[in-house]
């Protein structure tokens, strides 16, 4: 009988030349958005802790190093089966496909190459070589396009973590620091790799990990310390009573949202500092919360009032009962439209996972329901606001470019007033460079395609709600057979407008423009996409009603459409024929449109209701 073995490996040494499957009763591959946005924003954030521009690639090996935790493997006759793990490593080798994607360099780009795949007699077969996955992950590799329709619930989801991977991934990680994070990725990121050499030995591993030997979570060993300081016995049980029901509460919204809760409302009212821009600087309230929330409390508890056991008692029973019942809400609606938080849910779609401590910063424990609704209101426009300007510049509002700003909205709107925090957020959106105007040319290119579609969504469901309709937002954004898709006004024929255009590369650029674009149904890119625009703009006045305004039939019995135009003054005017001038017109009124539903005015009027 063979040993169980541990080893530490590098991603290099993990992946390189190894070839791992996965047993056919083994679960699908389901990581969320969640997890995903967290691996990349770890892992990033651990890389730029030690790099700065000008360095040496070879100073790489010098900078931190980062643990992934461990898989378990059975190995039979030589032949590695992924017992657990399965989750990560899948998400690694997205990861990589990305990088390999991203590199230019092909010496770079082999390095990763032999990560992902080996190939024989000229054929590719992938590390994680999982069959029914093959075709999804080719795609991925080769930058092709894969149509989800019957697959597999992995195949979905893979692809849909690696639309997160590009769009979560930071700017300050890209373009001369990418080799460099690529090396660190490789060579400083390590798992231990737990060997058995029987299925028995391997699961018997797997359950004492899982269960037997579970260790206390963070969020267990403050519980522990906060109870310990309650002398009262009845204050005490109540106070226990209270936290369980709680973490119950968000532990039924997902894996380790009880840790997440507890940290936006630490982040939202106790953290005055955050680590410093710059290498080797020391870690502070705002990074410390993040990562070990319990001992920073225990560390802190003068300056957090906890002196005796009455406050111990308040801590959990007013202060931590309040904050995390306001994450569960602001969490529900960033799931789910709910009437009036809406701008949540927005801001949730674009995985804007900061957003939570900046909606709890201005709350406080003795504000009406109605003074809470009317903050979340102000906070969430702001930020959809703000989130919306940037991609509109196309600029990033991943983690690490997003987190000193959300600080300072943190420390400044503070348990503050609804009138003073919209007076403080409308002045930050007044100084914001980054507004509509200052980008005439927004237009749809290859890594924004998610962000584009739910603009569209967006301003299609505003002109039909404004207009009388009901909305349908949640139908444009719906997966599956009947969802919509990025529909180009005009067909990809450049040859069509060569009257116009001197180069199909500049017809390509004016093409992709956001006044050129519709949200319409898949079906209707399949039987009408190709057509010359004449003969698609029939079929345009049977769909939304952003589509229907290029019609002139639209203007005619349509009182609510033509009173919202008269409203807005927003320039909506038929389109008989789409051209190089009506395409210039029609991306003015886009982007009137969007100065229109994105209006910094709003943070007052919500304030003054």
């Amino acid at each position: 009988m063979k040993e169980i073995l541990g080893k530490a490996k590098t991603i290099r040494e993990l992946l390189g030349g190894a070839k791992y499957s996965i047993d056919y009763y083994q679960r699908e591959y389901r990581w969320q958005p969640k997890q995903m946005t967290e691996l990349v924003e770890d892992l990033t954030a651990k890389f730029l802790e030690s790099h700065e521009a000008g360095d040496e690639r070879g100073a790489v090996e010098h900078y931190g190093h980062y643990f992934l935790g461990s898989i378990v493997i059975s190995d039979r006759d030589g032949q590695k089966f992924i017992i657990d793990g399965q989750q990560r490593l899948t998400s690694l080798t997205l990861l990589l496909i990305y990088l390999h994607r991203e590199l230019s360099d092909d010496e770079e780009k082999k390095q990763l190459a032999d990560l992902v795949f080996s190939q024989k007699y000229g054929k590719r077969s992938f590390n994680l070589d999982v069959p029914d996955r093959t075709p999804c992950m080719e795609a991925l590799y080769t930058g092709q396009a894969f149509d989800t329709n019957d697959q597999p619930e992995s195949v979905g989801n893979i692809l849909a973590r690696f639309e997160d991977i590009e769009e979560q991934f930071p700017d300050e990680a890209k373009g001369a620091a990418l080799p460099y994070f690529a090396d660190w990725l490789i060579e400083n990121v390590h798992l231990v790799e737990i060997t058995a050499y029987s299925d028995e030995d391997a699961y018997t591993i797997f359950e004492t990990m899982n269960d037997r030997g579970l260790s206390l979570t963070p969020t267990d060993m403050l519980k522990g310390y906060l109870l310990a300081n309650i002398t009262d016995a009845d204050a005490r049980n109540l106070a226990s009573k209270l936290w369980r029901e709680r973490v119950a509460e968000c532990q039924a919204l997902g894996k380790e949202e009880d840790a997440d809760a507890i940290k936006a409302w630490l982040r939202s009212q106790h953290a005055r500092k955050i680590r410093e821009r710059k290498r080797d600087a020391r870690p502070e309230d705002f990074d410390l919360i993040g990562t070990e929330f319990h001992r920073w409390i225990r560390d802190r508890e003068g300056l957090l009032g906890l002196a005796k056991s009455a406050d111990f008692a308040r801590f959990i029973q007013r202060d931590f009962k309040f904050y995390t019942g306001q994450y569960l809400r602001a969490r529900t609606a960033g799931a789910e439209l709910v009437a009036g938080l809406e701008a949540i849910h927005f801001n949730a779609q674009h995985k804007f996972t900061l957003q939570y401590p900046v909606l709890l910063a201005p709350l406080l424990p003795d504000d009406s329901e109605a003074e809470i609704l009317q903050k979340l209101r102000i906070v969430s426009t702001f930020l959809d606001i703000l989130i919306t300007r940037r991609l509109w510049n196309w600029r990033s509002i991943d983690y690490s470019t997003m987190q000193y700003a959300m600080f300072t909205v943190i420390r400044d709107i503070r348990g503050k007033s609804a009138a003073d925090t919209a007076a403080v957020l409308g002045q930050r959106l007044a100084d914001d460079e980054e507004t509509f105007a200052r980008n005439d040319r927004f237009a749809l290119h290859g890594m924004n395609g998610r962000v584009i579609h739910r603009l569209l969504a967006r301003m299609t469901d505003y002109v039909e709600t404004r207009s009388g309709l009901a909305s349908r937002y949640a139908e444009y954004m719906a997966q599956g057979k009947k969802r919509y898709e990025i529909e180009h006004v005009w067909a990809n024929h450049p040859e069509r407008q060569k009257d116009e255009f001197a180069h199909p590369s500049d017809f390509a650029a004016a093409r992709n423009r956001i006044g050129g674009l519709l949200l319409l149904p898949k079906s209707f890119n399949a039987s009408y996409g190709d057509l010359p625009y004449e003969d698609k703009l029939p079929h345009y006045f049977g769909q939304n009603l952003l589509a229907r305004s290029l019609h002139p039939n639209c203007y005619e019995n349509n009182p609510g459409f033509l009173r919202f135009i008269d409203e807005t003054g927003l320039p909506f005017k038929p389109m008989t024929a789409f051209h190089a001038t009506e395409m210039e017109d029609r991306s003015q009124l886009y982007l009137r449109l969007a100065e229109h539903i994105w209006n910094p005015d709003r943070l007052t009027e919500t304030a003054a209701t």
